[in-house]
């Protein structure tokens, strides 16, 4: 490709993975690069990666990465001539599209009214259904009786959605399969309708049963010129949050590959569309060879890495091609797949906790290298994931021959992959690989919501929880360190006095050679007594601990927290954190209770009541604040509460929050 007409300077308007992923393309290509950032990331991976960085506002996205004129003012200050949007933020805003070209800096990325228009789904619907871009089949005209929409269900074919026009929530709805069982159907969502809405109004949809996420990659060129380059499955997903992309789909014959991409490219013909684009449809596993129009998103997606692995197209570089007015230097033709990719966003999340946010510092990061293996990420070890921003943090992105030997190499690469200090989804992301239907390919959007608690769960393993005693007796753990360098068995340490949460009261006692000690350790909400039964102990030069329990060898990577609170223990299983349970001063000594503990790493906004209060089971005690959700916690029992935090504390996933012990046990305490 071209490259004598590319921009001098070009402003990323967003952070993190794809700041970075933009810039690296830029730099490829030797164009001078602007970052902007908000005080939460000052000292980010991106901002240092830039040549130049300007600073925005506060964290809150609000007053930073979303001030259109910010991002503008940063441009024009800076010269750049052009602005990647990325995705997220501001890369759908129309008006942010239309700021840029009234400032006279190229957006690369549609213009205001393609935005517009993709943005309604009604007027979307509108634009693709003039160039032949099908539809979801269903009845378009209001107030149809019951022998026409009997009429309509036949022509439409089973199975199909009776939906109520004037409501939602699901009440109404009724999906009919068989046509004998219509008729009575139809009188149900009726009366239900009429009773919920007031409207007892119906229409029709095909119903599209076990759905699957198919979508195409466009680019389209200011001279009419649209192409797309194949397509991607993205049906694994979680309450419509993508989890795993692959291209190509498993799904789609080379047919229907042909016709899903044509009418891809008639989508963005519709809007008169320039840069990079995606168009998502929707296809039935029962009915692989049709596929009807959702939404075409106007950007980048987070998953074009697999699209660019098995077509070997640098989309970044397209945009910036396509952004200074020349014409697309690739022809259909001249787009061919080639073996299977497959993408897993990473995610500061705990699975085993309704997918709660989670956050805190990264001790280190480890992602593996190697053949077929490309890691998109903005997290560096160190850094602080806060709570304002999206919680992905890294994309793992394999490629390989074809499909099955692309899920093996991402299993080795997750493997591989540990964040200590901050809980991921890395092991779940191996539990879904591992799924029959994931691995045959039989895929659709509901696996992952249907998935039970014991999936979910992430148990510790035997083996972490023996690695976690043998580091903590170890080390005495190191306050503020990760566990490293080398460390012999026959140094393991007597309790001593330090301040360290590591050295605390065990059964070690030196006068007993033959005595194992043991470590008390707190893992998902549950507290053990772990004896220690490390027999030699080695860490060599690169951090690795080679801990022997019972005759075997096993390596690991061991890290603490800065307070000593948490030690993480990550091997080839997974990675798994411990917490080590401190006394809680503030507490009336020997009284016990329920504790409510903090469901994830955040901030305490508000605190609803006050030590010494009664409570009764089901009342607010106190609120979390994480990756912009706000988390109101209960009281687990009737009782009086102990409140542990103030207003404003930063807090540990696990930490203590309140006590609730019932009245008589707190009056017997206080006499």
């Amino acid at each position: 490709m071209t490259t004598s007409t590319l921009f001098t300077t070009v402003l990323i308007a967003n952070r993190g993975e794809i700041a970075l992923r933009v810039i690296r393309t830029c730099r490829r290509l030797g164009i001078r690069t602007v970052a902007v950032y908000s005080d939460a990331d000052a000292h980010a991976a991106h901002v240092r990666a830039a040549d130049t960085a300007v600073h925005l506002g506060p964290a809150a996205a609000s007053e930073s990465y979303l001030r259109i004129d910010k991002v503008i003012a940063a441009a024009q200050a800076t010269g750049a001539e052009a602005i990647h949007p990325g995705y997220g933020f501001l890369s759908e805003n129309a008006e942010f599209s239309a700021a840029c070209v009234d400032a006279g800096i190229v957006f690369l990325g549609p213009g205001a009214d393609a935005i517009r228009t993709m943005g309604d789904k009604i007027t979307a619907k509108q634009a693709v259904s003039s160039r032949g871009v099908p539809l979801v089949p269903g009845t378009k005209d209001a107030a149809m009786s019951d022998e026409a929409l009997i009429e309509a269900a036949t022509d439409i074919g089973f199975p199909v959605l009776i939906k109520p026009s004037a409501g939602g929530g699901g009440k109404g709805m009724h999906a009919v399969f068989e046509a004998d069982k219509f008729a009575e159907a139809l009188k149900t969502a009726r009366r239900e309708a009429a009773s919920s809405f007031g409207d007892d109004t119906l229409f029709l949809e095909r119903l599209v049963a076990t759905p699957r996420h198919i979508e195409v990659q466009i680019m389209a060129d200011s001279h009419g010129n649209v192409i797309h380059l194949g397509e991607r499955e993205c049906s694994l997903q979680r309450r419509h949050q993508k989890v795993i992309e692959e291209a190509p789909s498993a799904l789609l014959d080379e047919a229907t590959r042909v016709r899903i991409g044509q009418a891809a490219c008639e989508t963005a013909k519709s809007v008169g569309y320039v840069g990079a684009g995606t168009v998502e449809f929707i296809v039935g596993a029962d009915r692989p060879d049709e596929f009807f129009f959702m939404e075409m998103n106007t950007r980048l997606q987070v998953e074009h890495p697999v699209t660019e692995e098995v077509t070997g197209v640098d989309l970044v570089e397209l945009q910036l091609l396509v952004g200074t007015g020349a014409p697309l230097p690739l022809t259909q033709d001249d787009i061919t797949m080639t073996g299977h990719s497959i993408e897993a966003r990473i995610y500061a999340e705990d699975p085993s906790r309704g997918f709660l946010p989670t956050g805190g510092r990264a001790l280190d990061v480890v992602f593996p290298e190697g053949e077929g293996i490309r890691v998109d990420a903005g997290l560096e070890a160190g850094q602080t994931i806060a709570s304002d921003y999206d919680p992905m943090i890294a994309k793992l992105i394999v490629s390989a021959d074809d499909r099955a030997q692309a899920i093996a190499r991402l299993d080795s690469a997750l493997a591989a992959s540990a964040v200590p200090g901050i809980v991921t989804n890395i092991d779940f992301l191996r539990t879904l690989l591992a799924l029959p239907e994931v691995v045959s390919g039989d895929l659709d959007t509901s696996i992952i919501d249907n998935l039970d608690d014991e999936q979910l769960a992430h148990p510790a393993s035997e083996l972490h929880a023996q690695l976690a005693a043998a580091a903590v007796t170890v080390t005495g753990g190191a306050a503020g360190t990760s566990l490293t360098g080398p460390v012999a068995a026959a140094e393991l340490p007597a309790n001593r006095s330090t301040a360290s949460a590591w050295a605390g009261p065990s059964a070690w006692r030196t006068s007993r050679p033959d005595f194992r000690p043991t470590v008390t350790l707190a893992v998902g909400g549950q507290t053990n007594e772990v004896e220690n039964r490390a027999g030699a102990v080695d860490i060599d030069a690169d951090g690795l601990w080679h801990v022997t329990l019972d005759g075997v060898q096993h390596s690991a990577r061991i890290f603490s927290d800065a307070g000593d609170r948490s030690i993480w223990v990550s091997t080839h299983e997974g990675i798994h954190v411990f917490t080590r349970p401190l006394a809680d001063a503030s507490l009336t000594p020997g009284l016990e209770g329920a504790e409510v503990l903090a469901p994830m790493p955040g901030s305490v906004v508000d605190i609803k009541v006050e030590t010494g209060d009664a409570v009764e089971q089901g009342d607010p005690l106190v609120v979390v604040e994480a990756m912009k959700m706000e988390h109101v916690l209960t009281a687990p029992a009737a009782g009086i509460v102990t409140v542990a935090v103030v207003e404003g504390a930063q807090v540990g996933l696990d930490e203590v929050l309140a006590t609730v012990v019932d009245e008589e046990a707190s009056a017997e305490a206080a006499d």
